[in-house]
Formats: C-alpha cells, structure tokens, sequence
C-alpha cells in the first residue's frame, strides 16, 4: 500500500501542464500513455506499484485456492473413509477382494447382527461429522491469518484477544465442553449404541441414539430421556457381546432337591431344544445348588448364557418350563403349602347351597 501511495504522490507533485497538440513532448521530457511526465522517479514507482498487486494480492489469491483445495479433499477423504466404515466396505474396491457389504459372507453378518452392523454405522458417521467440522475449523483459521499476514496486520493483538476469548469460552461453557469430549469418548469406546439396553444411573433402557452432547434412553414406560454424556459417572450395558438369563426357583423347604434339580435340568433341556428360543443359547444351561435358604423356601438358580438382548425372552420361557415339569411333579413351590391349606380351609368354611 506505501508504494501505490508514493506512486500516486509522486504523479500530483511532477504533473505537468496539457501536452501540446502534437502530444508528443512536454516541458519535461516525453509523456507517457497516462499523460505522466517519464522520470525515472515515476517509472520507480511503476514498477513498484506493480510489484506489489503481483506480490500481496497474487499470494492471497494462493492461500484462498489452496485452503480451498485441500479443505475439500480433506471433507471428501474422511465422507468416504467413514462410509466405507458405515457399509463395511473395504477401501480399495478394484482389488482381489470384493466390497464385504456386496459379497454373500458380508450379507450373512449383516443379518446375524443387525444391531451391531447399525451401530458401527452411527458411530463412524458421528465420527465422520466431528472430524469434518474440525477439519474445516483448522484450515479456515490457518487460511485467515495468513492472508491478514499478508496484508501486513499484526496478528499478536488477534492471538492474544482469541486466548482470552477462549478461556472465558472454556469457563463459561465447560459442561458444554465436557459433554462433547465425554461423547467421543463413548464413540470411540465403543461403551454403547443404539438399541443397546443400559443401566445409566438416572435411568435404565433402549438406547435411541447417540449423540456427542447426549444420548437419548427409552425407558420401559415409554419416557424419552436426554442424559447429557457429560454427567454419566458409570454405565452398565446389558446386552454387549453375550448375555446371561438367570431363573430363581424356590422351592419347598422339605422338598428333595435332588429330584427339584433333576426336573429343573430337564426343563432347561427342553428349552435348548427348542427350535425358536434354542438358538439363542450359547452353552448349556447350568443348574447351581442352593442359593438362599428361608423358613419358608430354598432357592435354587438356572442359568445359561445368550446371544445378546436374548436373556428376557430365555428367561421366561425357562419359567415356563419350571413351572411345567414341577406342577407335573406334584412339588410344591415356596410357601404354596400354606396357600393351598388356606384355600383348603377357606373352601371347607364356605357353607354349601342348599
């Protein structure tokens, strides 16, 4: 900008009077195309004035095209590795190996577990969002200060306005701030996803969607809940990787248990054997030995390992088929010798019709 000044200056200060009609000469020299006296001093700043629009200007012009270029191959780099990570594709597709999404094995996993082909692809996408902004966040700002610098602005008086403008941001905003980073956290750990059933201690249920500020639970009364990540300090999963069903039988206190656990292993067979619920098992039930012992009752424990999300639907049919093969026994269960002499008595009180 000095030079396009001294420029203009230095023409006012040697402007001549109107060229004669020939418009050849003037008093002082040749005139120029621009009716300028041709002076050394003026041709100086000619070339400077043109040094200048071929320097500032022209680099500028470089850093806007160049922030531009690499912000959009950056934007595109990442949309396309985080759906090949959503599709469960691999990268290279003119290889040996066919897409894993297109192909039959790929197609077989997909449908053997929904959930977690669901929630890979909510994660990488989610992921794919966050690195997208930062992405464009960083070369913007880099591409900003480097065309201030360039126009000659002194940048200190900017850094030193944006970290005090950052911490007062930090503190007035730190559960902001703490959400966020506790939401990638959970992406990138994995912890939970949608259709997930988690204890998060203000509340239990089917996770809806994950979010990086918060997550959205569905408890078992239908309430929506919107727990910020910020706030959780533990988080119980129930239906990650394997699950177990758990049956608490109990018993009458004079019973033989011998016989009540050859009954109850029968009942968890024919559970297994079932061609629906069957499959949902991964091992063999296991009947346990006494787990409580009262005046009225003896506990006893069938459990058995499941697919996840399972265990509910194992369960009760496992109460189902205790309650079958024990009725069929004839073996009371933990206190119904007392309801059924109350029902006895009751009956017995109750005078007849005439």
């Amino acid at each position: 900008m000095a030079d396009v000044v001294t420029v203009l200056r230095t023409a006012l200060l040697t402007a001549t009077p109107a060229p004669s009609p020939s418009g050849s000469a003037t008093a002082s020299g040749t005139a120029t195309p621009f009716g300028l006296p041709d002076t050394d001093e003026v041709k100086e700043g000619t070339k400077n004035a043109f040094a200048w629009l071929l320097d500032a200007p022209l680099k500028i012009l470089v850093i806007v095209v160049v922030g531009a270029i690499t912000l959009l191959v950056l934007r595109r780099m990442i949309r396309s590795i985080t759906n090949h990570l959503a599709e469960g594709t691999p990268f290279y597709e003119r290889g040996v190996l066919r897409p894993l999404g297109q192909s039959e094995v790929g197609a077989k996993l997909s449908r053997a577990n929904p959930l977690a082909t669901a929630r890979r692809a909510q994660r990488a996408r989610t992921l794919g969002t966050v690195l997208r902004s930062v992405a464009t966040i960083a070369v913007g700002t880099i591409g900003l200060l480097l065309v201030l610098d360039q126009l000659g602005v002194n940048l200190a008086p900017f850094v030193a306005s944006a970290g005090i403008v950052g911490v007062a941001l930090g503190i007035g905003a730190q559960s902001v701030v703490k959400d966020f980073l506790a939401g990638i956290f959970i992406l990138l750990e994995d912890q939970y996803g949608v259709g997930d059933v988690v204890d998060l201690g203000p509340a239990t249920g089917t996770i809806e969607a994950v979010a990086l500020r918060v997550t959205k639970l569905r408890d078992g009364n239908g309430t929506l809940w919107y727990v910020p990540n910020g706030t959780l300090t533990r988080v119980g999963n129930k239906t990650q990787v394997w699950a177990r069903a758990v049956v608490e039988v109990k018993v009458d206190y004079f019973a033989d248990l011998d016989r009540v656990r050859t009954l109850l292993t029968q009942a968890a067979a024919e559970v297994a054997s079932d061609t629906v619920v069957g499959h949902y098992l991964r091992e063999d039930p296991v009947v346990t030995g006494i787990e409580d012992l009262s005046v009225e009752a003896v506990t006893l424990q069938v459990a058995v390992k499941t697919d996840p999300a399972m265990q509910w639907e194992v369960a009760r049919q496992l109460r189902v088929a205790v309650r079958r093969v024990l009725e069929e026994a004839g073996i009371p269960l933990g206190g119904q010798r007392d309801l059924l002499a109350q029902h006895r008595d009751e009956g017995s009180s109750t005078p007849r019709e005439s």
